[in-house]
C-alpha cells in the first residue's frame, strides 16, 4: 500500500512508520522535525515532507507534492498531535488553548481534506486511520484543549463516514489507549502541581509499569487498513478493550446502528439494559 501519515517522526508515529515499512508497505511521512536520516536509511520505501498540519497551506502543499506522485494513495493515517496547553480550562492561556484544538483538530481535518477526496475515489477501498486520546470519551480534568480537540477528530470522522456513505472508503478513529510516549514524559516532567495529583500518579504508575501494549494498537491499525475491515466505517475502536479482530462480519450491523459512537444515553436507555 502507498500510505500517507501524519505525526510520522517520533512516538505511535514513527513506531507505525517502522511497522508498515517491515511489512512492505511504502509509507510518505509528514511531521515538523526534519525526518532526512530516517528517510535515508529507508530509501525507496519511506519519504518525507516537513509540514505543520495545522497549516492548511502546509498541508495543501504537501498533498500536491504527494499526489503528484502517488495517485490514488491508499491509506491515510493522522497521527500528528500534541497535548498542548494544560490546566483549569477558566485559567489557561486563551491562545495556547485554542493553538492546542487546531494542532489536534485543524490538523486532522486538513489531512482529510488534502487528501480525503482522492481516497474516496480510489479504483479499490480508500483506507483512514485516525487517532483519537485522552479525554475524547469523558473529561479529563486540567486537559481541556487536548480532551476537545481529540473529541471533535471522533465526531468528524462519524460525519465525513456519514457523507461518504455508499463510497468506497472507511474512516475509523482508534483510541490507542495509555502507551508510554513523549505525552507521558511531558505530564511527569510538568508535575502535579500542573496537570493535577490524579493525573501525575496516574502517568507515574503507567511509566512504572511499562504502559498500554503498543503492539495491540499496531496490530488495530493493520487491521483497520486491511480488506479484513471493510465496510467498517465512521467508529471509534479502542485497541486495547474493543474485539476488532471480530468486527468484520458484522460490518452491515454496526454501520445500521450507534456502536462504537459517540452517543448522548439518556436514563430510559440505561433502564432497557436493566
Amino acid at each position: 500500500m502507498k500510505i500517507v501519515l501524519t505525526g510520522s517522526s517520533s512516538g505511535i508515529g514513527r513506531a507505525l512508520a517502522e511497522r508498515l515499512l517491515t511489512r512492505g508497505h511504502h509509507v510518505w511521512g509528514l511531521a515538523r522535525s526534519d525526518q532526512t536520516d530516517f528517510a535515508a536509511s529507508h530509501a525507496g520505501t519511506f519519504r518525507a515532507t516537513r509540514c505543520d498540519v495545522s497549516e492548511w497551506p502546509q498541508v495543501a502543499a504537501a498533498a500536491a507534492e504527494i499526489l503528484g506522485e502517488w495517485n490514488p494513495i491508499d491509506a491515510l493515517i493522522t497521527c500528528a498531535g500534541l497535548q498542548g496547553e494544560i490546566g483549569p480550562a477558566l485559567s489557561v492561556d486563551p491562545e495556547r488553548w485554542s493553538a492546542t484544538v487546531r494542532a489536534n483538530l485543524d490538523g486532522t481535518f486538513h489531512a482529510l481534506r488534502a487528501f480525503g477526496p482522492s481516497l474516496a475515489a480510489h479504483p479499490r477501498r480508500g483506507k483512514i486511520v485516525c487517532f483519537s486520546g485522552g479525554g475524547a470519551t469523558k473529561p479529563r480534568v486540567n486537559f481541556s484543549a487536548y480532551g476537545v480537540a481529540k473529541t471533535g477528530v471522533v465526531r468528524l470522522v462519524e460525519t465525513i463516514a456519514e457523507e461518504t456513505r455508499g463510497q468506497p472508503l472507511d474512516l475509523n478513529t482508534i483510541a490507542p489507549g495509555a502507551i508510554n510516549t513523549r505525552l507521558t514524559d511531558e505530564v511527569i516532567a510538568l508535575g502535579p502541581t500542573v496537570v493535577g495529583a490524579a493525573e501525575f500518579a496516574a502517568a507515574q504508575k503507567q511509566k512504572a509499569a511499562g504502559g498500554g501494549s503498543l503492539e495491540k494498537a499496531l496490530a488495530c491499525v493493520e487491521w483497520l487498513l486491511s480488506p479484513a475491515s471493510d465496510g467498517i466505517s465512521g467508529r471509534l475502536i479502542s485497541a486495547p478493550w474493543d474485539p476488532w479482530p471480530t468486527l468484520g462480519p458484522r460490518a452491515a450491523e454496526l454501520a445500521a446502528g450507534d456502536v462504537y459512537t459517540l452517543r448522548r444515553i439518556v436514563p430510559e436507555d440505561r433502564a432497557a439494559k436493566r
